[in-house]
């Protein structure tokens, strides 16, 4: 077995916003063809690790994508370096077909790329975009609009679309959100479809059914800081993770129940929801 290829890698990554340390000393690496799971409680800075990472916010540290150090790029030349991101209201556009989504993204900008397309016509790369589709088995809907597919096939557009234009890391933050158990289990099988196409994955959600069963490994956060990392087994029933989820012991305090720790997952649906720290 070959050893992995290294793609993402952030050292010492930290994000101030005045006083406040949203991420502090950030160490990060994702694999080529790996899943990596991101997660932690509601406000932990997971959200905003992403913009730095892709060049959305201002941070101190390192970012690299494949050994080329990209701290200093900016968000167009990380997205051409092959660094692409969803975002949490992944809007598509309702009057467009699935297939001229992702045409829309991959489309050039600026002056002399307008001028260029008036002159000689638009070509959206239908190979790329075929491509893309297949990828997350949307083929046989690239004619359709958004308006006619299901909630979780729309989530799969935004990844085709984070995935097209020789992307060889995409970062997810929130796919899953509002999917049912039945449609975040296909969800999951499409992201190791991704991944077992080369491209690494990191993936930020709060449905840990989907992170423990399809991430490779897993980082923690909790108050901009990494509190554990390790394999979903390892980090399942770490009570440290635990009670950064819950803010509070480990342990069930209803008095008419056993007291036993909880799981990760129940830790998560009890966990009080607090905005992501914003500037």
């Amino acid at each position: 077995m070959s050893d992995p290829v290294e793609l993402l890698r952030t050292d010492g990554l930290g994000v101030r916003y005045g006083g406040v340390a949203a991420n502090s000393d950030i160490d990060i690496t994702v694999n080529a063809g790996e899943i990596v799971g991101l997660i932690g409680p509601n406000g932990a800075g997971k959200t905003t690790f992403v913009d730095a990472v892709t060049g959305f916010t201002s941070a101190t540290g390192g970012v690299s994508l494949g050994g080329v150090q990209l701290e200093h790029a900016s968000a167009h030349r990380r997205r051409a370096a092959g660094m692409a991101r969803t975002w949490q209201a992944g809007e598509l556009f309702a009057d467009l077909t699935v297939a001229q989504n992702l045409a829309v993204a991959v489309q050039r900008v600026g002056l002399r790329a307008l001028f260029w397309d008036i002159v000689n016509g638009s070509r959206p790369p239908v190979t790329t975009i075929d491509t893309a589709l297949a990828t997350v088995g949307l083929t046989e809907v690239a004619d359709r609009f958004p308006g006619e597919l299901a909630l979780g096939q729309q989530k799969l557009v935004g990844v085709a679309r984070a995935l097209v234009g020789g992307t060889r890391l995409v970062l997810l933050d929130e796919p899953a959100a509002g999917l049912d158990t039945h449609e975040s289990a296909e969800f999951g099988s499409e992201l190791h479809k991704i991944a077992d196409s080369g491209v690494g994955v990191l993936l930020i959600d709060h449905d840990m059914s989907l992170v423990l069963d399809v991430c490779d490994r897993l980082y923690v956060l909790d108050f901009g800081k990494v509190i554990a990392a390790g394999t979903p087994a390892e980090i399942r029933d770490d009570p440290a993770v635990v009670a950064a989820y819950l803010g509070a012991p480990t342990e069930n305090t209803d008095p008419s129940e056993p007291s036993e720790p909880l799981s990760l997952s129940e830790a998560v649906r009890s966990a009080p929801s607090t905005p992501e720290v914003r500037p």
